[in-house]
């Protein structure tokens, strides 16, 4: 018997839309993230438990666990069957990675269980895939933080799915989740099929200006870099009162403030514990919408996904 877990993530980070992913790891030592437990059986059976199991969906066929075990099997050419158990612990739609964080668990939990038939390629790949079942696109800034840990970034060129840059470890990530879902479909249909050139061009130049600051360890560079221009722009509205809550995190002391991945989720991050928890407090009684939202203070997980007893 194997057990996986996999933490959430922030995808884009701001200001690298569908090529920038960072793994999460609360600094009071909880797991943020979901759990998957394997062990081989005659016929494929699927346990849902957790804070979150409740929105997954009733048929079996339909859960992402039972698709990345049917995607696992053509792929590898293995006839095995598992009684697999997910620990629903990441709410669905929170602009978190809870879909890249079921897969990921499963995947490796399954690759680890049959003495890896796929190598970390194959298996971001498959990743990828199944998340695109999810979205309506192939992305890899969930699932690549997810597995590998850290802050990446999504080449996709050359059999590289991704590579890890360097981020500052002193940064505190604050999350903030209201208690309410916008599914990523729905928020990427919200973006225009076509954009500005000089929007494309800001984009650019922030985005390499950013991965510069990150390589030359130039913290105030990167944290200004961080714009979002090609989906925050756009996704505000689904959002209450975004601009408020970004011009208030920003005066309390926030170096960086966005939306995480397609939202609700949102994020900031401070250069110190005190302005850290004024941030965390702030949100929690000012952006949550009912008992199930929730306010994590984290630091990137260098880690990712990983074998726990």
């Amino acid at each position: 018997m194997i057990k996986i877990y996999s933490p959430a993530s922030i995808g884009n980070v701001g200001v690298g839309f569908d090529i920038l992913g960072a793994a999460l790891a609360p600094i009071d030592g909880s797991l943020l993230g979901d759990c998957v437990t394997i062990k081989s059986s005659k016929k494929f059976k699927l346990i849902n438990k957790g804070n979150f199991s409740n929105q997954l969906p009733l048929n079996v066929n339909d859960n992402i666990v039972w698709k990345c075990w049917n995607y696992f099997k053509k792929k590898t050419n293995l006839k095995i069957s598992f009684t697999i158990t997910l620990e629903k612990n990441m709410p669905i739609g929170s602009g978190l990675g809870s879909s890249a964080c079921s897969i990921v668990s499963t995947l490796v939990a399954m690759n680890k269980f049959c003495n890896n038939p796929l190598n970390s390629t194959e298996l971001l790949v498959l990743m990828g895939k199944l998340e695109g079942k999810i979205s309506g696109s192939i992305h890899y800034d969930n699932v690549a933080p997810c597995y590998l840990g850290g802050l990446q970034l999504i080449i996709n060129n050359n059999d590289i799915i991704s590579q890890l840059i360097p981020y500052f470890k002193e940064w505190l990530w604050i999350i903030a989740w209201p208690g309410i879902k916008i599914p990523t479909e729905k928020a990427r249909k919200i973006l225009p099929k076509m954009y500005d050139k000089k929007i494309c061009i800001k984009h650019s130049q922030n985005l390499a200006g950013f991965i510069h600051a990150s390589h030359s360890k130039q913290e105030k560079l990167a944290a200004k870099l961080m714009i979002d221009l090609i989906a925050e722009p756009y996704r505000i509205n689904s959002l209450n009162n975004f601009l408020h809550i970004k011009k208030t995190i920003k005066k309390i002391g926030a170096i960086s403030f966005g939306i995480s991945g397609s939202g609700p989720t949102l994020f900031a991050i401070s250069e110190n514990i005190s302005t850290a928890k004024k941030i965390a407090d702030w949100l929690f009684n000012n952006y949550l919408e009912n008992k199930k939202g929730f306010v994590h203070i984290c630091k990137l997980d260098p880690i990712g996904t990983r074998i726990i007893r």
